[in-house]
């Protein structure tokens, strides 16, 4: 399975997948009880020059994972204007895009096969009462990866459509990425089936 880590070594390649994890959680929770938005502002520019760090590479690749954010944006934005919120609709914005660059940061920086690691021992209680853990491992890898998978192909779908028609993309495109979502479905389900399947540990 290819990974999203970034070639790019940084520092932080380094450091145990269980400290960034951890540091995630306790960062992305923190988030909730700033309530200034001038500390959220120097949250954004220190998350920034982190990317900034490891060089314009990097940099560049994981501005460009974030683009999916700009819907949202927009969306919150637009209500916020709407109920008179500006202020708390601003700080919220700043929250969720910390909260994302965050987190994929640390999957920029981490392998996925150390992600799954982690998980794997955090579910060692669940494994002594009997449950298949494994399932949840393979789950967690094929949203981590697949995600950034389809989000690729809807791009390349809209530039398609693009490219062929003088309309801008609409509804129609749902149902070809519906397919192609479905189609992948299909390979990854096969791949595991041909690899023996998800059987639990104590069949293995």
């Amino acid at each position: 399975m290819i990974s999203l880590t970034s070639p790019v070594k940084t520092r932080a390649h380094d450091w145990p997948a269980g400290l960034k994890l951890a540091g995630l959680c306790a960062s992305t929770l923190g988030l909730f009880y700033i309530t200034s938005p001038y500390a959220h502002l120097a949250i954004l520019l220190a998350i920034l020059a982190a990317y900034a760090a490891p060089g314009r590479a990097f940099l560049r690749s994981g501005l460009r994972s974030l683009k999916v954010l700009w819907p949202f944006i927009v969306i919150v934005g637009i209500w916020q204007v709407v109920i008179g919120e500006i202020a708390d609709g601003l700080m919220i914005v700043m929250r969720m895009i910390s909260a994302v660059a965050l987190a994929n940061l640390v999957s920029m920086t981490t392998r996925l096969s150390d992600m799954i690691a982690v998980v794997n021992w955090l579910s060692t209680p669940l494994r002594k009462l009997g449950m298949p853990t494994q399932v949840l491992e393979i789950a967690i890898a094929l949203v981590i990866r697949m995600v950034p998978v389809l989000m690729g192909k809807g791009t390349r779908l809209t530039e398609s459509w693009r490219a062929r028609a003088t309309r801008r993309p609409s509804w129609r495109l749902v149902l070809p990425f519906t397919l192609l979502a479905l189609d992948d479905a299909d390979h990854v389900g096969d791949a595991l089936r041909a690899r023996g399947g998800l059987t639990s540990e104590r069949e293995s």
